[in-house]
């Protein structure tokens, strides 16, 4: 390993277009040995982009590429790889129906006596690797229904083998479990102490300052700036890259709460969850907290109807909705925002306007027909006021980052003209600045009249946007609290309900 302290990975005002869209205008970044550098900006910013080069996927248009001190140029991931450099991705691509071991020395396995394959060294060499990074997995086992902070595990086991001296991790902790990140993070640390050299990028600015001991901020495909943790703050980072003061990340606009327009009655599902009954009011936003897998989302589904239920009722202004059947709960006046909203929300090979007027296409049929025209007609108006950074409605959703897919999602729904709006984390996976938006809009459709219910794991975006907190455990309510008395401590409480939840 390089001793710790020298220049590991630099790259100096690197150029990268495609066609006429300018990804880099000037990407730099300079990341030491033995330490761990954070690399941040919103969606579209070039840290992506910056990556890719890196890993040979493509190549630069100009600017300068080192490793080690030594000038580089990587025609293919292939040259990256056997220069040192490795690459985890927020979901690995492992070969399911091979081992642990074979995925971990896939195209590399060693070889014995009569050019063999010598399956006992692969497994001896991943138990010591296992080891090493203080993990417990089972060489022998499929990788098919390995959880993603496990095949991660593996492609770091993977190039450390491969002696990488250069570790990128693109927003490794996405998918992960508060238990999955601590153990990510300790396995990071260890391999910093051993002299190598990581880049971390994230969303998720407590983590950032957790684990990173340098930040470089990109914005527009442009350097922007590099500290250390320990000399900045986070409002600090926040305003580099969106280049102004973010002055409320939770704007709250006044508004009247009414008459409910969501009623919950005794909603139960065997094993999943139990006894639920709430309501959301007409300008009120309700939050369903709680940890992980405690059923929220499950609810929330089972409300809209995409999942079904054993008893219960769901009732919309009075009128109740049947269970299991999505269409009549759009026709009350529901809309559901999910939570994968690439694999839910979006049709990503097709146009914006395609998928803002998906929803309402019977209403834009003349004689069965449906024209393009008509599907940018009613997408405008709801794209324009939801700011979705796009050069066309007819653009593909595939193209844009994950904040204008959000908002996509969001005008789709929108179009319907709902009087309750369920949003399943509205801003996992997006930059701050968009955040910040995302947040500012839904709290103007609670401001007219709208009946929000949020699912969200981010406990300060529960607590910034929510009139009332209904915490969710193990598929039940356990408190419901409302805004001025809602607190980190409480809320947590409630979600491990530990002694002290308030019902």
């Amino acid at each position: 390993m390089t001793a710790s302290g020298s220049v590991a990975l630099e790259l100096v005002q690197v150029r990268k277009s495609f066609g006429p869209v300018v990804a880099l205008r000037s990407g730099s970044l300079r990341v030491t040995s033995g330490s761990i550098h954070a690399l941040v900006g919103e969606n579209g910013a070039g840290k992506s982009t910056l990556v890719k080069i890196v890993a040979g996927l493509y190549q630069r248009d100009g600017g300068d590429l080192l490793l080690h001190g030594q000038s580089v140029d990587f025609s293919s991931t292939a040259a990256s790889k056997a220069a040192g450099i490795a690459v985890i991705y927020q979901e690995p691509t492992l070969f399911p129906d091979l081992s642990v071991t074979e995925n971990l020395f896939m195209g590399r396995q060693p070889v014995g006596a009569g050019r063999r394959i010598d399956r006992k060294a692969m497994h001896d060499e991943a138990l010591s690797l296992f080891k090493r990074l203080g993990v417990n997995l089972d060489p022998r086992r499929l990788a098919e229904g390995l959880s993603i902070a496990d095949q991660q595990i593996i492609e770091i086991a993977k190039a450390i083998s491969l002696d990488a001296s250069v570790l990128i991790m693109d927003e490794p902790t996405a998918a992960l479990s508060g238990v999955e990140v601590d153990r990510l993070f300790a396995v990071a640390r260890s391999l910093r102490d051993e002299g190598r050299a990581l880049v971390f990028i994230s969303h998720r600015f407590d983590e950032v300052f957790d684990l990173c001991d340098t930040v470089t901020v990109m914005r527009d495909g442009e350097y922007i700036s590099t500290d250390a943790i320990a000399e900045t703050t986070s409002a600090q980072i926040v305003a580099k890259m969106v280049g102004r003061e973010v002055g409320e990340l939770f704007p709250k606009t006044p508004a009247t709460i009414g008459e409910p327009v969501l009623t919950v009655s005794k909603l139960e599902r065997a094993g999943v969850f139990h006894d639920v009954s709430f309501e959301v009011r007409s300008g009120e936003i309700v939050a369903l907290a709680g940890l992980v897998g405690a059923g929220r989302s499950e609810i929330a589904r089972a409300i809209f109807g995409v999942d079904a239920y054993d008893s219960g009722t769901v009732t919309i202004n009075g009128t109740t909705v049947p269970g299991r059947k999505p269409r009549a709960a759009i026709q009350a006046g529901m809309g559901f925002v999910p939570e994968d909203r690439r694999q839910q929300g979006l049709v990503t090979e097709a146009s914006v306007a395609h998928n803002v007027a998906s929803v309402i296409r019977s209403k834009l049929s003349k004689l069965g027909l449906i024209t393009r025209s008509s599907e940018n007609k009613a997408a405008g108006p709801w794209s324009g006021r939801l700011e979705v950074k796009t050069n066309a409605l007819d653009m593909h959703a595939t193209t844009m980052s994950g904040g204008n897919q959000q908002k996509v999602v969001i005008a789709k729904w929108l179009a319907t003209n709902p009087s309750l709006l369920i949003i399943d984390e509205p801003t996992r996976g997006i930059d701050v600045g968009t955040k910040s938006e995302v947040h500012r809009l839904i709290s103007e459709l609670a401001g007219q009249g709208m009946a929000i219910l949020m699912i969200s794991s981010e406990l300060p975006e529960v607590l910034g946007m929510a009139d009332r907190v209904l915490v969710v455990h193990e598929g039940r309510i356990t408190a419901d609290i409302d805004r001025a008395d809602a607190t980190p401590e409480r809320v947590m409480t409630a979600a491990t309900n530990t002694l002290g939840a308030t019902a």
